[in-house]
Order: structure tokens, then sequence, then C-alpha cells
């Protein structure tokens, strides 16, 4: 049996600050967070409370050998107002299998799922109203034993917060495919939402924004041959029309908005292939002419258009001017999700008037 969710409200609230125009993304945060514990047998002591910093003992075990996980999700405002969630039981699926890869407890999908709805309905008024932004949700879970010593934490928390964000990308991306760092390998921990991936990534990345690039494309860590993914997306390739993603082995996050992006594309009738793709295939379909479209996508970019890919010092350029497929995807998700596009695959959940009011 869940906990019940005990709701103590700010008196203070900073919604009237934020101006919705300009929303920096990450920057911004609610007035709320939901927080539940685990001690080692059962969740406890669930509640939502005004935002506020955590006292954390130094000798936490997250701070050290990184038992800390999260997921990302958004929530959006359909056309007449009502607050949705969009396949929120992906991501709630999905951070359970983070959990269990990186040794910690599942929490139960249906707290999960309430905690998730009771802020959103909570916080409903700062989610933006312009389409393409959202209500960007955080949920985090790390390991609290205060212990220095390698094994798995008997306790745990399980944090929620949400910020208001814009635009992930607001622009077209640029590449640069990465031969020497690694993203993660073959029975590592890379399609799991842990901590540890993106901090990883950070070194990489910033010597790829030096060399002028936005982020990087990832390869096998086995050959440095096959395409994994973007630093922040799933990626996408258009070859001789068809529409091709490197296939989830274990690498890769299996990304909600990628599972989404191949379902929509298949009902429009597009060819899709998960398979591996080599980054010489890429730069190959480039020089023939073959490869017209290059997009990444994740929860929190949606769909960003990629304009140039750098490989061994060397650019290759894409006209923008020729997406057909990224802008049409796009156009279809973000209007299954502000309910201007009938949503037939059943992904969003409006959180109703009267839910609201309960």
């Amino acid at each position: 049996m869940n906990p019940p969710i005990k709701v103590t409200k700010t008196n203070d609230s900073s919604l009237s600050t934020i101006d919705f125009n300009n929303i920096p993304f990450g920057k911004v945060f609610s007035d709320h967070m939901f927080l539940v514990r685990f001690d080692g047998e059962k969740w406890h002591n669930a509640e939502i409370r005004p935002l506020e910093k955590l006292q954390v003992h130094p000798g936490n075990l997250a701070w050290h050998y990184g038992q800390a996980i999260f997921e990302g999700m958004k929530a959006t405002k359909l056309h007449d107002g009502t607050p949705a969630l969009f396949r929120p039981e992906m991501h709630a699926k999905r951070l359970n299998a983070s959990a269990s890869r990186m040794c910690m407890p599942e929490i139960p999908e249906s707290l999960f799922l309430e905690a998730i709805e009771k802020m959103v309905r909570l916080e409903a008024d700062w989610i933006p109203p312009a389409e393409g932004s959202a209500l960007y949700i955080r949920p985090l879970m790390i390991a609290t034993d205060e212990f220095i010593g390698v094994r798995p934490s008997k306790d745990y928390t399980l944090i929620i917060f949400t910020m208001p964000v814009g635009p992930y990308y607001p622009k077209p991306i640029s590449l640069l495919a990465e031969e020497h760092f690694i993203r993660a390998a073959y029975g590592g921990v890379g399609e799991a939402k842990a901590a540890g991936n993106y901090a990883a990534s950070l070194y990489p990345a910033k010597m790829a924004k030096e060399k002028g690039y936005d982020q990087v494309l990832w390869l096998d860590a086995r050959e440095a041959k096959y395409v994994q993914e973007v630093g922040t997306m799933n990626i996408f390739f258009v070859i001789r029309d068809k529409l091709i993603t490197p296939i989830t082995d274990g690498t890769i996050l299996k990304g909600i908005t990628r599972d989404s992006i191949i379902s929509i594309a298949k009902s429009k009738g597009l060819f899709v292939e998960e398979r591996l793709v080599s980054i010489d295939e890429v730069v190959n379909a480039h020089e023939d002419g073959s490869l017209t479209e290059v997009f990444g996508a994740g929860t929190a970019a949606v769909i960003s258009t990629v304009e140039r890919i750098g490989f061994r010092g060397k650019d290759y350029l894409l006209n923008q001017d020729n997406y057909k497929v990224a802008p049409m995807l796009k156009e279809t998700i973000n209007g299954i999700r502000s309910g201007r596009i009938e949503d037939t695959f059943g992904w969003v959940k409006p959180l109703l008037p009267e839910a609201i009011q309960a």
C-alpha cells in the first residue's frame, strides 16, 4: 500500500516574478517539491512541501559512489488550458529500469504517477502557455546512507521538482563526432539515466564547444565506428527517404521521445530502420547527396535539427531549407501535446479541472 501524500502549500509564491516570454532553461524553479523516503524495506513519509534546500550529510553515499539517477518529463497545456502529461507511465518504467541497474529500490509506479499528477496540478499556473514551452519535471533519486564504503545504500530519497522552460535548443545545432572519448560501453550503464553518465560526458563536450560545436556525437566504445547518440538526445538520419536511428543495444538511452518519433513516422507512412549506423555511412551518404536530414530527439530538446557534423577535421553541412521530415514530426508531436492534433496513440493524459480541485 502506498503511503499517503501530505501536501503543504507555500505562502510565498514567486510565480508573479516570472516572465513566460523569457525563460532560461533550467534556471527557474516553481514553488514546491515532492519527497518520499525508502528505509531499506518500504517507501514512507511522502509529502509535497515548499521548495527548499536539502541538508545532506557529507558522508552521503551518493556523493562518494554515485548512486544517483533521474528522469526528465514535461507537462503542457492543451488548447483549452487543461494541464496534461505526455506518456508518464513510460517515464515511471524508465526510472525503475535505471534504479534496478544502479542497485536502487524501484518505486511503485502508482505512487510515482500520483506524485507527478499532484505536483502538476499544484503547479499548473507555472506551465508556460506558448507551444514548444513546458513545465519540465525532474524526478531524482539519491542514496542517503551516511557511510563511507563501496556498497549499495539502504536508505534513499526520491525528490520531484518542476521548472518552467522554453526550447532547449532554440536554433539548429552542430555536432562533433568523437573518436577518442566514449560515453558508454557494452555491459555498462549507458542505458540508465545515471548522473555519472553525464558527469563523464562534460569534458569531451567542453572540448567540442571549444572547437565551435554545440554537442558531441558519440561513437561506440569498441570500434569508434558506430553512431550511438548525442549528449542530450537520441539521433536520427534521413537517408534515401528512410528514417534511420541507432538501435538501443544497452549503450544508449531508450528515449521516450525517440519511441514517439518512430511511432509517428510509421503512422505517416515513413520507412523506419532501427539498426547500427556507422559514421562512415553518414559521411558517404552526405557526399553522394542521399543524406538529407539529421536531427536529435529528447524530452528536453523535443526535436532539434543538425546543421553541421564535424568528423576528422572536416565539416559536413546540411541545408535546413530542405528539411521536411523533422519539421513534420516536431509539428505533430507538439500538436498532440497541445491537443491541436488528435492523440490517436493514447499518449496524452489530461488532468481534468475537477481532479485539480480535489
